[in-house]
């Protein structure tokens, strides 16, 4: 038979034949590299307030090493799919995790916070291909439902895996060394999934009907990171400053172009007929809100806790167990409820605990350096992307008839991806602009001697109310010290209740909007033809088929 991604295959064999050759090498392979890019992705979380401290960082910069990742990974995320394609999914693999063990190194030896900005970026795009890369890779090596489901659950635990283990295993090899110890950690373990995937992976390709949709890809690139810079700058540069405005003007003039073109491409990279359809448009919507809620609660945390608090690395991880460990635990579960429960109702579940996590975040002392009250809340959270995570593509998948069923799982991949590099953008963006307003308001009143009063606010020009929150006892400036902690506490518990606020309106969108609407699929028999692989590769789309 042929599938609609271009290619060509035998009639897939009942559910006792034998497995593939290559299965189990080609998922080994694939799960360890998508592992290593997990790890890749996480890895800086617990280590934010080591940075901020050695390389002398301020918030926004902080806040590129988190977003140059995820944007490599969104901007890049189709264009990695037909590369794929077109020259092979093993070779795409392979050169993912040498591109993920140079920007490690690049991060391990950068002597400021732009060099560490390129590492992260260079992670980011080797992330980017791997994530595609790994699992369309065992989905060609798969040749029932049943089989592909297990290869996609396991992948997918290694997935969850990886975020989970990453900051513990960066706050470990800190703590006994220093935050670039972590980063050699991560060259050797590219270097060990480059090596597993050329000895062990199968080689496939699909080249039949893929192309390039050059235009489409630069456009889309060229606008996001323009208006992603504009929200990352605009708290400490100023919103009225020249850059600030001048990025948010051509970066939308760069994304309005993008829409023209896709609606003229003959291979679009971003289908805009799909939100013809009320839930499909609702799922993107949802995955783009619901996942900056999540990501900007994972960041808002590993500040508070870091450059905020200055905890140690280790205790930084233990939260993020929490966050990131129940996607990881849930899987059978998770996999067992899509099959018996609507996903728009799982995905409104998930979106509501993890609306409650991120409110009761709200309540936090910024004083209190105890990880209990973290407890509670960061499980919610958790549990409630845990829920999310997988529904919101099934949930776009079922809104959309079948021969539509890639794309619209490749575009809901890429809106998940986006929500994820705007939310340590947004929760910065306010966290940072609500505290340096705070801090200049408690200065201007406070009873400090007029020389220490002179040196938080110079202190606090250049580098905001964080770096006024770093200065050693007795430097200059360093009597404001509580009254920065204060500004920030009240900072980031704003950005804390914005992203509960953006889970809530995920929840009543999914719940409301939803109402009235039909799935075009049913559940899909053992005996059924299998569900072509998604274009780029994402989790959710095997999943789901």
């Amino acid at each position: 038979m042929t599938l609609n991604n271009g290619t060509t295959t035998s009639q897939g064999p009942t559910a006792g034949a034998a497995r593939t050759p290559g299965y189990a090498g080609t998922l080994a392979a694939a799960c360890a590299a998508v592992f290593v890019a997990q790890v890749a992705n996480a890895l800086p979380a617990s280590l934010n307030g080591l940075l901020q401290e050695d390389l002398h960082t301020h918030g926004s910069q902080l806040t590129w090493i988190t977003a140059a990742f995820m944007i490599a990974v969104v901007c890049f995320e189709f264009t990695f799919g037909v590369l794929g394609d077109l020259f092979g999914r093993r070779r795409l693999v392979v050169a993912g995790t040498v591109l993920v063990a140079v920007g490690s190194t690049v991060a391990a030896l950068a002597p400021t916070v732009q060099v560490l900005w390129v590492g992260a970026a260079l992670n980011g795009l080797g992330a980017g291909a791997m994530f595609p890369g790994s699992l369309t890779a065992i989905t060609s090596v798969t040749r029932t439902m049943r089989e592909r489901a297990h290869a996609v659950a396991v992948w997918s635990g290694f997935l969850s895996a990886g975020a989970a283990v990453s900051p513990l295993l960066g706050g470990m090899f800190a703590k006994v060394g220093s935050w670039r110890g972590s980063f050699w950690v991560l060259v050797g373990l590219a270097l060990v999934s480059a090596v597993l995937t050329l000895a062990l992976a199968t080689e496939s390709k699909a080249p039949e009907g893929r192309s390039f949709d050059v235009p489409g890809q630069i456009t889309f690139a060229v606008g996001l990171v323009l208006v992603l810079y504009g929200a990352v700058e605009g708290p400490e540069s100023g919103w009225t400053t020249l850059p600030v405005m001048l990025a948010f003007a051509l970066g939308a003039c760069f994304l309005a172009a993008f829409v023209l073109v896709e609606l003229g491409a003959a291979a679009p990279i971003f289908d805009l007929k799909l939100f013809r359809n009320r839930a499909f448009t609702v799922s993107s919507v949802v995955a783009v809100i619901g996942m900056l809620a999540f990501l900007g609660a994972c960041f808002a945390t590993s500040m508070w806790l870091g450059p905020v608090q200055h905890q140690d690395p280790l205790r930084v991880a233990i939260p993020f167990l929490l966050l990131q460990g129940p996607a990881f635990l849930l899987i059978p579960v998770v996999s067992r409820l899509l099959h018996r429960v609507a996903a728009s109702w799982l995905l409104t579940s998930g979106f509501v605990l993890m609306a409650i996590g991120c409110l009761l975040c709200t309540r936090l002392e910024v004083t209190d350096p105890h990880l209990g009250p973290f407890v509670a809340p960061a499980l919610l959270i958790g549990v409630g992307f845990a829920l999310t995570v997988s529904s919101v593509t099934a949930v776009a998948l079922n809104s959309v008839p079948r021969h539509l069923a890639g794309m619209a799982s490749a575009t809901t991949n890429m809106l998940r991806d986006l929500g994820f590099a705007l939310g340590p953008v947004v929760v910065g963006a306010v966290a940072l602009s609500n505290a340096g307003s705070d801090f200049t308001a408690s200065l201007s009143g406070a009873d400090l001697p007029a020389g220490q009063a002179a040196a938080a606010h110079a202190v606090a020009e250049a580098g905001g109310p964080i770096a006024v929150n770093s200065l050693p006892p007795g430097a200059p400036g360093s009597a404001a010290h509580g009254l920065a902690l204060d500004a920030l506490g009240n900072g980031f518990g704003t950005a804390f209740l914005v992203c509960g606020v953006a889970a809530a309106v995920a929840a009543a969108l999914t719940a409301f909007g939803m109402i009235g609407v039909r799935s075009h699929r049913s559940a899909e028999s053992e005996g059924a033809a299998p569900v072509p692989p998604n274009r780029d590769g994402s989790p959710e789309s095997a999943l789901a088929g």
